[in-house]
């Protein structure tokens, strides 16, 4: 019989596994609809070239930063770990890898090539398991503190902070140090081009994607049969619902947020989605998708902040919002089964701000310095897909190029 657990567990975590792997398609086609027709292209291979650099960065050096894993031992040593460790690393890569993919909408269409898989490199291997350690290994004694502190833990079952908000605030350092794309604003401060999505039709479906897998996302990260919850998937339902008809009411029925409201709910509640009432997980839906709507038009139009997909508003505010409600509608005294503190939960969501903000900084600010981050004039105008890989999404394009 524990043979028999140990065997369900493995297919049950490695199914986890593919439907995630599956939600990058999700960002691919996200960022293939949004971006102009002329970056498309990049688009598709970003997310492709960013998850393999992503493995091998959290192979060598993330994994052991977070977890304590060394796989540089001998083959022998490396047949002795049971199938369910070796594929809980490949579950847990896809969480890290979803990082540099959140990043990638935010600096679309006038980002190097290089130089981004380098930072993926370095945001993968050092800056996100840092902060994942933190909050799921019980690693340098944070966690430890809290309780002592607040009474209970940081409590993320799913990932908002530790995925969704480290990879928005990274996105948001990103952004600000890349600058807004040439024509899209005049010098003055008004708004030159709005540059709307090139297909709506790709952005549905890779929002769809990714609203499917993310049911893998959450559910999953029970990691083992016996720890699933049919809550999670129930709090995860509500929750997109919530934010799918937020954002179309908010947004006046613009298929753009349409599309991401559900996203922003989705965000919310993957922290406090195993203690939430349904009712708690709808509002945590609800006010993300209100919240993304409201960030995304005040960021492009009022600030200035050319963040094309808008990752600081959908992952970095809609995931510390998930953080913090957690510690809201999980609380026994709102319908939720308890086990977290408003302050722990508030304190966890701030360090992780902190680590991913300074940790982006630092990242995209030495690649700024060493190599540049920009494509020059030229290759942006004419477009990412002609100047980094030769060919257009197009036949006819390239016919005419």
């Amino acid at each position: 019989m524990e043979n028999f657990k140990t065997s369900a567990d493995v297919l049950f975590i490695l199914l986890g596994a593919i439907m995630i792997l599956a939600m990058h398609a999700g960002f691919a086609f996200l960022e293939l609809g949004t971006v102009r027709r002329k970056n498309q292209v990049n688009a598709l291979v970003k997310i492709l070239c960013d998850f393999a650099v992503s493995t091998i960065a959290y192979f060598f050096i993330g994994y052991g930063i977070a977890y304590g894993v060394n796989f540089l031992a001998g083959a022998e040593t490396l047949v002795q770990k049971s199938g369910y460790d070796m594929v809980k690393f490949f579950f847990l890569l896809t969480f890290a890898a979803a990082i540099p993919a959140i990043v990638s909408g935010g600096i679309a269409e006038r980002a190097r090539f290089g130089p981004q898989l380098a930072a993926t490199f370095l945001l993968v291997g050092f800056i996100y398991p840092f902060f994942e350690g933190i909050a799921w290994n019980q690693a340098y004694g944070i966690q430890a503190w809290l309780k002592t502190s607040f009474g209970e833990e940081f409590h993320d079952f799913a990932g908002s902070v530790v995925v969704h908000a480290v990879g928005g605030w990274v996105g948001l350092a990103a952004v600000l140090l890349l600058g807004a794309r040439r024509g899209r604003y005049h010098k003055d401060g008004g708004i030159a081009g709005a540059h709307p999505p090139s297909s709506i039709p790709f952005l549905a479906l890779g929002a769809w994607i990714l609203i499917v897998g993310w049911f893998g996302f959450n559910v999953m990260s029970a990691q083992t049969l016996d720890k699933i919850s049919g809550l999670v998937a129930m709090n995860s339902l509500m929750a997109m619902v919530g934010g799918t008809l937020v954002a179309l009411v908010v947004g006046k029925n613009d298929p753009g947020f349409v599309h991401n409201g559900p996203l922003a709910g989705l965000v919310a509640v993957c922290a406090g989605s195993d203690l939430m009432h349904p009712i708690g997980a709808l509002i945590t839906g609800g006010v993300a998708g209100g919240l993304f709507v409201v960030m995304f038009t005040l960021t492009q139009n009022r600030w200035k902040i050319d963040d094309v997909l808008g990752v600081w508003p959908l992952h970095g505010l809609c995931g510390a919002w998930g953080g913090i409600a957690a510690g809201i509608f999980g609380a026994k005294s709102l319908g939720g089964l308890g086990g977290v503190a408003f302050m722990s939960q508030l304190a966890g969501t701030a360090l992780g701000i902190a680590i991913a903000l300074g940790g982006g900084f630092i990242v995209y600010g030495a690649l700024k310095m060493a190599v540049g981050l920009r494509l020059d004039a030229e290759e942006e105008f004419n477009g990412a897909d002609l100047s980094i890989h030769q060919i257009s999404a197009s036949a006819e394009r390239e016919t005419n190029w």
